[in-house]
C-alpha cells in the first residue's frame, strides 16, 4: 500500500475511534465527515446543551501534499499523538492550527 492510502485508512480510523466519544452533557449527536475526494476528515458535535446550540469540529483533519495537516483539535487527547502511534513519521505531520511562523520550533513538519 502506497503512502497516501495508508494515510487515508489512518484517518479513517482515527475519526471513527474519536467520534465513539460521545459528550456526557445535554443532547450533543456526533458526526463523522469523511470526503475522501478532498482528503478531508472531520468529527463534529452538533446538537443542544441546555438552551445553548452546539456546532463544532472537535477534529478536523486533512491530507494535503503528502502531508496530514492537523486542523483543528479540540480534545484531550492529542491527535497528534494518535497519528504517531499510527506510524505517521512527525515530518509528515503538520500543526496547521499554529501559524506558519510558529510551525517551524514544534517537532512536527512546517508544511
Amino acid at each position: 500500500m502506497d503512502k497516501l492510502n495508508r494515510y487515508r485508512e489512518i484517518l479513517r480510523y482515527i475519526v471513527h475511534e474519536y467520534g465513539k466519544h460521545k459528550p456526557r452533557n445535554g443532547q450533543i449527536e456526533v458526526e463523522i465527515v469523511i470526503d475522501p475526494e478532498r482528503d478531508h476528515y472531520e468529527v463534529q458535535h452538533i446538537g443542544w446543551q441546555g438552551v445553548r446550540r452546539v456546532l463544532g469540529s472537535v477534529i478536523h483533519l486533512d491530507i494535503i501534499d503528502g502531508k496530514v495537516w492537523i486542523q483543528h483539535d479540540g480534545t484531550n487527547r492529542p491527535v497528534a499523538d494518535a497519528l504517531l502511534e499510527a506510524g505517521v513519521p512527525r515530518e509528515d505531520i503538520v500543526l496547521g492550527f499554529h501559524p506558519p511562523e510558529v510551525r517551524q520550533y514544534t517537532e512536527f513538519a512546517a508544511a
